[in-house]
């Protein structure tokens, strides 16, 4: 067995990557343009294991800066916040993780013939391969983000052996598309879902909409939207460039689609997409808010996303993290995902388990938190 972190994606053949992550529309090609893309303030890394010269296993990680009022709110926020203004460096904590900030959820893969014995071994010598990596950088922190629940006793077993704990990160929404018109889906909602959507879809006749595969023309548009999306979310651990949305549409195998929303010759909205022949993944949505609140776009793009699904036979629509009270409103399912972690110093570690309910993230936001537009 040889476990290898590299620098690079490119260190793994891209068929030999992809092979263990059947049908996963985040593979190799994605974490290339995110490689690509220039994010401030992460690096970016990549464990495999080889056996008998075969790639085994493998899963993405990065290393950063975090801060620790990333996912805070409330009065919590308000007391960073007077900390950062007087000792910046307090809030802010070397963290080294597998996952990726720009991951739906830590993307683990295996060879297709490994049995659960193997799938133990293989994940437990990934893991400590990254705590090996910690040490040998003098990183503190030592995380799994969005570790899926689907595979909780996997992580369990081999996060637990290395001393890792875990909290509860925020869910995945999943809406399974099994509806032969919209009419049909909206039947499926509660009687007052129902009428709110048709009242929030009379908006529609003055919207334009677009699907696109090239975005180069509008490009500076959609990033100032979401920029001004990005200023008014509660918790962000990263800050995308107008690389990544370029690099993400340009995947040769065109999976990668943009949805835009027009006022006569204004871009008043975006939603970046990728499909495969099961699943409609929703990346990121931006908007200006004024024209989004007034033409209720978010519900429009939401019931545009569900609509491409019935169109084109895909069997799930994959609305991603945030807004769950929401989402389950509109029919989705929440798939729970986990937040592994813990301090190389042991008096720290102690205390980031006496605070950490601080630091969750809230399970269920209300209505009342969603932003104004969306509320609309």
């Amino acid at each position: 067995m040889e476990a290898i972190l590299a620098h690079s994606i490119e260190a793994f053949d891209r068929e030999e990557w992809n092979a263990l992550f059947a049908d996963e529309l985040e593979d190799w090609f994605y974490y290339h343009a995110v490689e690509n893309a220039g994010l401030p303030g992460f690096e970016w890394i990549y464990l495999g294991i080889w056996e008998h010269g075969r790639l085994r296993a493998a899963v993405p990680g990065f290393v950063t800066e975090y801060r620790l009022d990333t996912t805070l709110s409330g009065p919590w926020k308000r007391v960073t916040r007077a900390i950062a203004r007087v000792a910046p460096r307090l809030l802010g904590i070397p963290l080294v993780s597998l996952g990726s900030p720009v991951g739906e959820i830590c993307h683990l893969g295996f060879a297709p013939d490994c049995g659960d014995a193997d799938r133990k071994r293989l994940a437990g010598a990934l893991v400590a391969r990254l705590v090996d990596f910690a040490e040998r950088r003098r990183i503190g922190m030592i995380a799994v983000k969005d570790a899926s629940g689907a595979d909780d006793a996997l992580w369990s077993s081999v996060c637990g052996a290395a001393g890792l704990r875990r909290m509860p990160g925020q869910a995945t929404a999943l809406l399974d598309v099994r509806f032969r018109s919209l009419d049909d889906y909206l039947a499926s909602l509660g009687p007052s879902t129902r009428r709110d959507m048709r009242r929030k879809l009379r908006a529609r006749a003055a919207v334009r909409i677009e699907w696109r595969t090239e975005i180069d023309d509008v490009l500076d548009r959609i990033m100032t939207l979401y920029r001004e999306t990005l200023a008014k979310a509660e918790h962000t651990l990263e800050e995308l460039t107008p690389a990544y949305f370029a690099g993400v549409m340009r995947d040769p195998r065109r999976r990668a689609l943009c949805a835009t929303y027009w006022l006569d010759e204004t871009l008043i909205g975006f939603n970046l997409v990728l499909r495969n022949r099961l699943t409609l993944l929703d990346k990121f949505f931006g908007m200006d808010y004024a024209a989004g609140r007034e033409h209720s776009l978010y519900y429009l793009s939401w019931m545009e996303n569900v609509r491409y699904c019935i169109e084109h036979g895909l069997a799930r629509y994959q609305s991603g993290q945030g807004l769950e009270r929401e989402k389950l409103r509109l029919g989705s399912r929440l798939a729970p995902n986990w937040l592994w972690y813990r301090h190389r110093n042991r008096v720290v570690d102690r205390v980031f388990a006496a605070f950490e309910h601080a630091f969750q993230f809230e399970a269920a936001p209300d209505r009342n938190d969603l932003p104004p537009a969306v509320n609309a």
